[in-house]
């Protein structure tokens, strides 16, 4: 993915392969990787050297640049990484279409009635994402990130020792330096893939119509979201996991609601798939054994939505004694390397490969790079607390330890579950399948651990991030007043669930003396 500069500094993006190179993809490039960008001449070293511009990468320039630290930021392909280009955007852009498809399916539920039936354009769909993801990637422009101070350069990054590191030619000299170059996609081996032309996130999202059947392999998190999504804009889907049911490192309870509504949305689950075989038939053939019945089916489109691989290459870090292995850098807590004046935050170096929390380890590495001594003192990565979603409808949301999490670990926990079955604006809203779900140490209200299946679910989840970051026990929720009706109601009703636990035998018939002598009233 090496990117060339001629001796002038004038970088062309030869990778850069954006389809269709319509105006709304012409205005990305010209955002996150300008054709006649001419890199910056170094003046000086720099305090901090920046590879990669996906989210831990520009959070890192940014930051650094904006307390007056000389920054420079490298790229090969594209600012603003997975995320923005193949990614979060692209995928939201899409699932939220594909949304609106569904909700005038249902319609008639609801007493509404769309009387010549639903009618996706699809073309428009991508249209629409492309030019929703070319707005967006202002924020993560080249321009934008000069004017903050920040010199940004395009070509592959090598680094020659501790010290130096070259981009396309030039040596730049820095005192610590960050390894944010992310992870790509990469399929797993399966039988007959090679001899096919199948698509993964980065490909994805160059689609301009409407693939009549699909296969999708993995019923993880992309998996999920493209499976229903798709069978929503009119797909016919059938999605391959090798395991039991879908997103299997989730909570089971919460995978299954999910799993009721993506296929209620068209999607055929093939899951405990065994025996996975693709053949070129002049188009693409998959075949798999599931539940004990063979699978033969003709299908257009191939996603595989599983396997990951660290973008270690070229980089040579072996120069600079930074360990790694086929899951990325290493680093410790503080987000150091083995060589301590080099990090590395993001999808790099980490099992949490979210957007947010690659934003969080940057903010980490600012503080620890730059203020490694003083009154700061060092930030730890451990000390996060890390929610993440599926954006599928509904959605799941979790954050902090699973049940089987406490278990490995040894710490005994009480489960409360609150179903929107029992949440009026959730049952009017037509909503009410899924349910919040916190655990708290035993014998206390202290949260460990949440998950909610909701419409919205991703939004929820962020009032217990917000408690279990500062320690704010389940019971004192059960005294915020939340509007009603609202979904978000369902946590604060968990809170009276706690509260009502804590209720003695003395106080009960207190209580109930206080009902009856009201009742007498």
């Amino acid at each position: 993915m090496d990117t060339t500069a001629s001796q002038t500094g004038s970088v062309a993006a030869d990778l850069v392969q954006l389809q269709p190179h319509d105006e709304h993809n012409q205005q990305l490039e010209t955002n996150v990787h300008p054709p006649d960008w001419s890199n910056p001449t170094p003046s000086g070293p720099y305090h901090l050297v920046v590879i990669g511009s996906g989210t831990a990468g520009l959070v890192a320039a940014a930051g650094a640049a904006g307390l007056g630290a000389r920054v420079a930021l490298i790229e090969r392909d594209l600012m603003g990484g997975d995320c923005l280009n193949v990614g979060c955007v692209p995928s939201k852009g899409v699932i939220s279409s594909a949304r609106i498809a569904g909700m005038l399916k249902a319609a008639s539920e609801f007493s509404v009635h769309v009387p010549d039936g639903v009618h996706v354009d699809f073309a428009g769909v991508m249209s629409r994402m492309r030019k929703l993801r070319a707005k967006i990637s202002r924020n993560d422009a080249a321009e934008r990130f000069k004017g903050l101070g920040v010199d940004v350069y395009f070509g592959q990054a090598s680094f020659v020792d501790s010290d130096t590191v070259d981009v396309a030619g030039t040596k730049l000299k820095y005192k610590r330096a960050v390894i944010a170059t992310g992870a790509r996609a990469a399929a797993p081996p399966i039988k007959g893939l090679q001899d096919v032309a199948y698509l993964t996130n980065e490909s994805l999202f160059s689609l301009t119509e409407l693939p009549k059947r699909m296969g999708i392999i993995g019923a993880g998190s992309i998996g999920c979201e493209m499976a229903q999504s798709f069978a929503q804009l009119g797909s016919k889907v059938f999605l391959v996991e090798s395991e039991h049911g879908i997103l299997t490192k989730e909570d089971r309870d919460a995978a299954e609601v999910v799993q009721k509504a993506i296929t209620r949305s068209g999607v055929k689950l093939l899951c405990c798939g065994q025996n996975l075989n693709i053949k070129n038939d002049g188009g693409i053939r998959l075949s798999v054994d599931s539940h004990g019945k063979s699978y033969d089916e003709s299908i257009d489109q191939l996603l595989v939505a599983v396997g990951r691989a660290p973008n270690v290459e070229n980089l040579n870090l072996e120069a600079v004694g930074v360990d790694f292995d086929n899951k990325g850098v290493k680093v410790n807590d503080y987000m150091q390397t083995s060589n301590p004046r080099i990090y590395a935050a993001g999808d790099i170096c980490s099992k949490y490969q979210f957007t947010h929390a690659a934003d969080f380890m940057a903010r980490i590495v600012i503080q620890n790079a730059l203020f490694a001594v003083g009154p700061f003192g060092k930030k730890k990565m451990s000390d996060l607390i890390i929610p993440w979603a599926t954006y599928t409808s509904p959605e799941i949301a979790h954050v902090g330890l699973y049940e089987h999490d406490a278990k490995q670990q040894g710490i005994e926990i009480d489960t409360y579950t609150q179903p929107f079955d029992d949440v009026d604006r959730a049952i009017l809203a037509g909503q009410d399948e899924g349910f919040v779900k916190v655990h708290t140490k035993q014998g206390t209200d202290k949260m460990v651990g949440a998950t909610i299946v909701a419409e919205n679910a991703g939004d929820l989840i962020s009032e217990l991030t917000v408690a279990m970051k500062y320690d704010l026990g389940l019971g004192k929720i059960s005294s915020v007043i939340h509007p009603y009706p609202t979904q978000a109601e369902a946590i604060r009703k968990l809170g009276d669930q706690f509260n009502r636990t804590r209720l003695t035998s003395f106080n009960k018939k207190v209580l109930g003396m206080l009902q009856r002598l009201n009742v007498g009233r």
